[in-house]
């Protein structure tokens, strides 16, 4: 489930243009930033392409994991119970602490480390002592609370019986989340990415192992609330906390091999409360924003409660995500302690070349992907979920991927305006831009409620969460564009005409590849296979050729990025 926690963090003189077109790419990648310093530009490249690598396997497990689960338990009220009571935990870490690990902690420990070396391991001790006590506090009080936090989105009785059972065997989860998102950050930090990046894959194959276990075991054929036996409560409950459970020991097990010993130091005051208290100038905004963006997931999650919509609306966000992790996780992951470097040295030409380096690809990755998501998205829910779930159930599902698929680069683009203000410890910006943004999909959702029928709310819950990263993303380039003056996005408006146009080329064939298939093949189930294959090859073909005669060296770049 989408939400707006995970967003992690002078000015540049007025009218001064720090880079001009010409120069924009080349010295980069040659290893050389502005100014004439060496850049470790081949390292950026190998460390792109391992968390690319990571997050493909990562993205295909999961989906896999996805499939089955829906197979499993549907999209009725037990699959809603189960997604409802697993997205709880995301919800209250984000809520309570998600967003000042994921946002504050790379900054905070990238500063700690201009002090030298024995100051920065004293430093990340304390604050892995502080975040495991605030951890293990929040975790055992929402696990207490659990029947409370329930009743606040589900209304059946039956309903809500399972969403807590569920909910005290996930809602641990909270603590796992909160460790392996620390223990990442003290990686990156040391500039290792990609073991940290194969975590989500341990996380996946340990569900798909309990949904073996699952299948194999006695119970009702069609599953309801009242009609689920303790055995598969229990067995998913427990098997889908194991998975993050595992997935934050391979992050430990990473970081012992990376050279850091963790020592546990226990004095609370004053060594364990340093940490915090240097990080209290930004806490306080994060919470703020923190707590804002779970409004508008309290909203979404009760309207969703309500109009059947829980896992419709899981599954497609989880679709959604898939060509952001693959395709722009890897590049925010490697530019974020970058830029933090960056700002933490004063050099706001290097924060800015990294910002503008990392809007042009995500544009070459995303808008192409957009388009594919409109025209393919409801061939994919199809393949995908036709036979597991019934077949309305996965037309809303692909209805809901195409109709929300314009707020792909819109959202990476947020993502990375939100890591320069927090690099220079700016959280004000972002909650305001938060606010805006929740604001948005809260209103979009109140109207969709008055005026339209259950099924189009739920693929309007989509829609909302996309043109609320719409307004962010052009809140987000206002207030840095008055904050550090001109962006260099002329650059980037050059690479999206001309994304746009290769981008046209391929979805024209691609209209014209599935036109075909619908004529040629009868059998539905066999049409949409083949359209999707079609369709992804013809598409992905003409997109490269329109993108080589029209020249788009980011494209070119990239490739070269992949091989590094």
């Amino acid at each position: 489930m989408t939400d707006y926690g995970n967003l992690p963090t002078q000015p540049l003189p007025l009218g001064t243009n720090w880079q001009p077109a010409a120069s924009r790419e080349t010295p980069q990648l040659k290893g050389m930033q502005p100014g004439g310093r060496r850049s470790s530009g081949g390292a950026l490249a190998r460390a792109g392409g391992h968390v690319a690598l990571a997050g493909v396997v990562s993205r295909l497990t999961g989906f896999t994991r996805t499939i089955l689960l829906a197979a499993l338990l549907g999209t009725a009220a037990v699959g809603d119970a189960y997604t409802g009571a697993n997205n709880l935990p995301n919800m209250v870490y984000e809520l309570l602490l998600g967003s000042v690990f994921a946002s504050a902690v790379v900054p905070l420990l990238t500063r700690a480390r201009r002090h030298g070396r024995k100051h920065s391991r004293e430093f990340t001790q304390r604050v892995m002592v502080a975040a495991v006590l605030g951890l293990g506090a929040v975790t055992v009080v929402t696990v207490l609370c659990a029947p409370l936090i329930v009743r606040v989105f589900v209304g059946d009785s039956d309903q809500r019986q399972l969403t807590t059972l569920f909910a005290y065997l996930l809602l641990p989860e909270i603590f796992f989340y909160g460790v392996t998102v620390l223990l990442t950050a003290v990686l990156n930090v040391r500039d290792s990415f990609a073991a940290a990046a194969w975590a989500p894959v341990v996380n996946n194959v340990i569900v798909l192992l309990t949904c073996g276990i699952f299948v194999l075991l006695p119970g009702p054929v069609t599953l309801t609330p009242t009609s689920m036996t303790s055995a598969q409560v229990l067995t998913i409950g427990i098997g889908t906390t194991l998975g993050i459970v595992g997935q934050a020991v391979w992050v430990v097990f990473a970081l012992r091999r990376n050279g850091f010993q963790w020592k546990w130091r226990v004095r609370p005051f004053p060594y364990t409360w340093r940490p915090v208290r240097a990080g209290m100038p930004v806490l306080g905004w994060i919470l703020t924003y923190a707590a804002i963006s779970q409004v508008g997931v309290a909203v979404t999650m009760r309207v969703a409660f309500s109009h059947n919509g829980v896992s419709i609306y899981t599954y497609a966000d989880l679709l959604f995500q898939v060509p952001y992790g693959i395709l722009a996780a890897s590049l925010l992951t490697v530019l974020m302690p970058r830029i933090s470097r960056s700002a933490a040295a004063g050099d706001q030409a290097a924060v800015i070349a990294d910002l503008g380096r990392g809007a042009r690809y995500l544009t070459v990755a995303l808008v192409p992907m957009t388009m594919a998501m409109g025209l393919l998205g409801p061939v994919l829910a199809a393949v995908v979920f036709t036979g597991r779930v019934d077949a309305h159930a996965a037309g809303l599902i692909g209805t809901a991927i195409a109709s929300s698929a314009f707020g792909l680069a819109p959202f990476a683009l947020v993502m990375l305006q939100m890591r320069v203000f927090y690099a220079n410890n700016n959280t004000r910006t972002p909650t305001i831009i938060n606010v805006a943004m929740v604001a948005t999909k809260v209103a979009v959702v109140a109207f969709s409620v008055n005026v339209f029928p259950d099924h189009v709310v739920v693929v309007m819950l989509s829609v909302s969460s996309s043109l609320s990263y719409v307004v962010g993303a052009i809140m987000g380039y206002a207030l840095l564009r008055r904050r550090y003056g001109l962006l260099g996005f002329s650059d980037v408006a050059v690479t999206f005409t001309r994304v746009i146009w290769a981008t046209a080329t391929a979805g024209w064939a691609c209209l014209a590849i599935m036109a075909i298939t619908r004529h040629l093949v009868p059998d539905p189930g066999v049409e949409h296979l083949v359209t999707l294959a079609a369709g992804t090859l013809i598409g992905v073909t003409a997109f490269l050729l329109a993108a080589k005669a029209i020249g788009i060296p980011e494209v070119r770049n990239a490739r070269a990025l992949l091989a590094a």
